[in-house]
């Protein structure tokens, strides 16, 4: 990630903890490079820029790759006979998705796994 794209991280090297806005303007860069915009139209585009307006962006772009109908679907969660799938996205880290749920469908689920590894932060798990 280039420098000065996100806020300053508590601590230094290895040291170093992130919060939840670090976790938005990264799903909002790599949203923003699948759009095909550069890093300095997106460095414009974050200057002051809220967290609520973060979470709206993002939530807007990732809406039609979840579909709506999810809410529907929590409904069954208690059933036993529904399946679940078990996908990996790094070393102990794995998404489960219902196979009725429309998250299921492959661009939804790849759409959240490389938002999952981005949000990691980790090219070496890619």
């Amino acid at each position: 990630m280039a420098s000065g794209l996100l806020d300053r991280p508590e601590g230094t090297g290895t040291g170093a903890t992130y919060g939840y806005r670090h976790l938005l303007q990264l799903l909002s860069i790599k949203i923003r490079q699948r759009e095909g915009q550069s890093l300095d139209t997106i460095r414009g585009e974050m200057r002051d820029v809220t967290g609520d307006a973060l979470e709206r962006k993002i939530a807007t772009s990732l809406a039609p790759a979840l579909d709506s109908g999810g809410y529907e679907a929590v409904a069954h969660d208690d059933d036993i006979s529904l399946r679940w799938h078990r996908l990996p996205v790094a070393d102990g880290i794995e998404l489960h998705v219902r196979e009725d749920s429309p998250a299921a469908r492959e661009e939804a689920v790849i759409a959240m796994r490389e938002a999952v590894r981005a949000a990691l932060g980790r090219g070496d798990i890619r």
